[in-house]
């Protein structure tokens, strides 16, 4: 049986309607049909072919991005896409590309922060593109820590301008995408000194370059930082160092919706309250969320799918040998990620629904939930982005050996994902935030400050400090509330230890310092708690489809005894369950790979990706893997002759015996 074969076998023994899943995935039958022609789109283009990325060398391949940016954006241009469209037409050309910090970055900076003078001024230029812009935020001394930030904006009352300048050289500006070789304007954030007083750290938009010739302004100089991890990957991205030599900017182009500086020079907050800036923030955030469940599934879709191709051992009699995803201990490793890029779709899902919620609020002054909202996003971010970089690397190791070829896809895949740990917020650092939230929601029980959102169970804290599981057997464990309970009282116990804990240091912040690691697993607990409640609430909502609701259940159920399994300790060691219980979850969650098997390929082929966005022979539609690979081999620039290059020059005298002076 070949490829072919084993994967038209595997779809039919799906127990549940695979084209309703595909909708349950996409969230929307419009937004499933959205995607589907975009993909698809994308996919018949020649000019945004995949397959050779990984042979160019960085100009060749900088080239090739430059090339697919202006392809896609006359594409935009002639079909006349939405917004929407534009962003997934983006999305499945699936390179890494200065335009995604321009639409991504730039333009929400100025329509988050720019005033409504600002944005009927510099939105269109950027919306046409007439303008190419990139965020200057991060500096080469300081990424996470903003409010260390070196770089200042000096008023000038005599000008009415602002002299931008790099006092250091940790002041460079590091990191910012597009900035490199691109970009003309950036939104950089600067240290706002107004008569020798320091007002904190603001945005204000700067060209960078010349719309004519694009050289570099005066007092700016400007580059590349250099190659990163990865073949191809975020090397298709000009990421860049920037430094300021006393380049004045008009008074009008701090960003001001939120301060102002007049003309005489008086620093002054406007009617338009700070917290909206958050909303941005959120907004992003969630952003991250959903293109962690992305990251994650095309992974687990491209090791699904050849663990069913590959055979190895356990033939008998000449007979077949054993599909690789019939091995318990390739189950136990994919099938909790699989459920982990459901669970990472629907909490995304949920996000979304939160920032529309909070933006709202924020509209009508009601900042109440704004402190929730953001630790809770901070949470999930880094929750989703380290679960999702482990997962694809484990997927490589799931596909074994050939999992290491760039042709398999992953590599290159974790490459691009790795930096979502770091970006917008180093996921520890995030963490943290979220423990400090949390310690404080602990701190206010019963001074009447009701906890809100993703903490309110924590408003049944003395109920959960007294709660231990009922469980009797393993099937007990797939009764969502007899989960939800043992999740919300692991976290709470966890949040309550660290309080104690707290108050035993005098100072609360040598207290912070010394229980950082233990602040980290609370925050874990609690972001798990979240991504777990949210998955059970999905499931209430009116699912179709034969089957659908039920996989999905069984999908629920694998991640959150996956992370019960993996987290044992934390639930017997506070108390939540006993170790008998332990093993009971365990038993069932065996068997509950058990019924995963005969949909797994099904539910991978229900993320409805195309074999050019996936960018993977063993992940291939169609199984066809092992003549793909062969053939692929023979396109590699290294066979292009027979003798390699320098073989006369240095193999041969070794072969011949000529070299001179050889001491063995």
């Amino acid at each position: 049986m070949d490829g072919v074969d084993h994967l038209a076998f595997e779809r039919n023994k799906a127990q549940f309607d695979v084209e309703e899943m595909k909708i349950v995935w996409a969230g929307s039958r419009e937004d499933f049909e959205l995607s589907d022609r975009i993909s698809r789109l994308v996919a018949s283009d020649p000019v945004f072919r995949k397959d050779d990325r990984t042979v160019l060398d960085r100009k060749e391949l900088f080239k090739n991005t430059l090339r697919k940016a202006a392809h896609a954006w006359k594409r935009v241009i002639e079909l006349r896409l939405s917004e929407q469209e534009a962003y997934k037409l983006r999305s499945f050309v699936d390179q890494p590309a200065f335009t995604d910090l321009h639409w991504g970055m730039f333009v929400p900076a100025i329509k988050g922060s720019g005033t409504d003078e600002q944005q009927q001024k510099w939105l269109p230029l950027a919306y046409r593109m007439q303008i190419i812009g990139c965020y200057a935020q991060t500096e080469l001394g300081h990424g996470s820590n903003v409010q260390g930030l070196e770089t200042t904006a000096t008023f000038d009352p005599k000008t009415d301008e602002f002299v931008i300048h790099s006092p250091t050289l940790t002041s460079s500006k590091w990191w910012p995408g597009g900035l490199g070789k691109v970009s003309t304007h950036a939104v950089v954030y600067a240290r706002l000194i107004i008569d020798g007083q320091d007002y904190g750290v603001h945005g204000f938009i700067v060209q960078l370059r010349s719309l004519d010739n694009h050289l570099p302004l005066p007092g700016i100089t400007v580059g590349d930082i250099g190659m990163k991890f990865g073949n191809a990957a975020y090397n298709t991205m000009d990421n860049g160092v920037l430094t300021f030599d006393h380049v004045r900017i008009p008074r009008s182009q701090m960003l001001m919706r939120v301060s102002q500086v007049t003309r005489e020079g008086k620093y002054v907050h406007s009617n338009v309250p700070k917290q909206l800036v958050y909303g941005t923030m959120v907004n992003v955030r969630q952003k991250i969320v959903a293109d962690a469940s992305v990251a994650l599934s095309r992974a687990v879709c491209i090791a699904t799918r050849y663990s069913a191709v590959r055979r190895q051992f356990g033939s008998h009699n000449g007979g077949l040998e054993t599909q690789v995803i019939d091995y318990k201990t390739q189950q136990s490793r994919l099938f909790p990620l699989l459920a982990s890029a459901y669970a990472f779709r629907f909490v995304g899902e949920w996000l979304l629904w939160l920032y529309t919620d909070v933006t709202e609020r924020l509209k009508a002054n009601d900042f109440s939930t704004l402190p929730e909202a953001h630790a809770c996003t901070a949470g999930l971010k880094s929750l989703t982005t380290t679960a999702t970089a482990d997962g694809i690397e484990e997927c490589r190791k799931l596909c074994g050996g050939h999992g290491y070829l760039c042709s398999s896809g992953l590599p290159e895949l974790f490459a691009v994902y790795v930096p979502a740990c770091t970006y917008e917020g180093d996921n520890i650092v995030l963490l943290l935030q979220v423990s400090r939230h949390l310690m404080k929601t602990v701190s206010q029980l019963g001074t009447g400050n009701k906890p809100v959102g993703t903490t309110a169970y924590m408003a049944r804290m003395e109920q959960l400090m007294q709660y231990h599981s009922d469980v009797k057997k393993a099937e007990d464990w797939l009764k969502p509330n007899v989960v939800l309970e043992a999740f919300e009282a692991r976290a709470a116990r966890m949040c309550v230890a660290c309080a104690q804990n707290l108050s035993k240091f005098s100072n609360p912040e040598e207290g912070f310092q010394e229980l950082a690691a233990d602040l980290v697993e609370a925050a874990v607990a609690h972001c798990q708690l979240i991504v777990v409640s949210k998955f059970i609430e999905k499931l209430q909502q009116d699912i179709p489809g034969k089957g659908v609701k039920e996989i999905l259940e069984v999908l629920c159920s694998v991640y959150a005894l996956f992370l019960l399994h993996k987290h044992l300790g934390d639930f017997i060691s506070t108390g939540c369950i006993d170790p008998k219980q332990g093993s009971l979850a365990s038993e069932q969650l065996r068997n509950l790979y058990s019924q995963v098997r005969p949909n797994a390929v099904a539910l991978v082929d229900a993320y409805n990706y195309t074999d050019h966005y996936l960018g993977s022979i063993l992940g291939r539609y169609d199984g066809n893997v092992y003549p793909k690979l062969y053939e692929e081999a023979w396109k590699d620039p290294l066979n292009d002759s027979v003798v390699p290059d320098g073989f006369k020059e240095y193999v041969q005298p070794m072969l011949k015996q000529q070299l001179r002076n050889a001491r063995l």
